[in-house]
């Protein structure tokens, strides 16, 4: 009967092993498809910007400085390959988004050029999908990482080598927001 009882207490701590390795499993896929979400989204963004400048240009010849630093700064953000690196490269590219609107703003028609109003809508609906990607991503991060702390899945996680998940943030809480322009 003793045997018994250790069989079974053997069999179901296996089956709550497996369950904990399968989430696991789960988990780290999950962070994986949110992250793909994030950077076909940075993607898309990152295809408006040319065409967007491409439009400021027209109007704003003289701003070339400021034309040059949203290219290099898309250029840095599409070369980014990690969550660190994306995050510091998305940085720069809003500052130098945010420049590029105030400059923006020193020209009427500009504003109202229609192609313009266009590409601006189109950034703020693509800028609307990136944070919601984030929160997305960022919560199956918390997930993972929870379940990779915890204890006593943690035993599993480091016995897999399965590893936290790094959360994609903005450091500044301004920069958080998605920045409104009014044409």
């Amino acid at each position: 009967m003793t045997i018994v009882i250790i069989i079974a207490l053997i069999v179901v701590f296996a089956l709550y092993a497996v369950s904990i390795y399968n989430r696991l499993v789960k988990l780290r896929n999950l962070v994986q498809e949110a992250w793909s979400s994030i950077d076909v989204m940075l993607k898309k963004r990152h295809d408006l910007i040319p065409n967007l400048v491409e439009t400021v240009k027209g109007y704003a010849t003289h701003e070339r400085e400021t034309l040059d630093s949203v290219i290099r700064a898309r250029t840095q953000a599409v070369g980014a390959d990690s969550v660190q690196s994306k995050e510091a490269a998305e940085k720069n590219l809003n500052q130098a988004m945010m420049n590029l609107f105030a400059v923006a703003e020193q020209y009427p028609d500009l504003k109202a050029n229609t192609n313009f109003q266009q590409l601006q809508s189109e950034l703020t609906s693509i800028e609307n999908d990136v944070e919601k990607s984030r929160r997305y991503y960022n919560g199956t991060v918390r997930e993972n990482n929870t379940l990779v702390e915890s204890f006593p899945s943690n035993i599993i996680a480091n016995m897999y080598k399965f590893e936290k998940s790094p959360f994609f943030e903005l450091d500044n809480i301004a920069e958080r927001e998605v920045p409104t322009v009014k044409f």
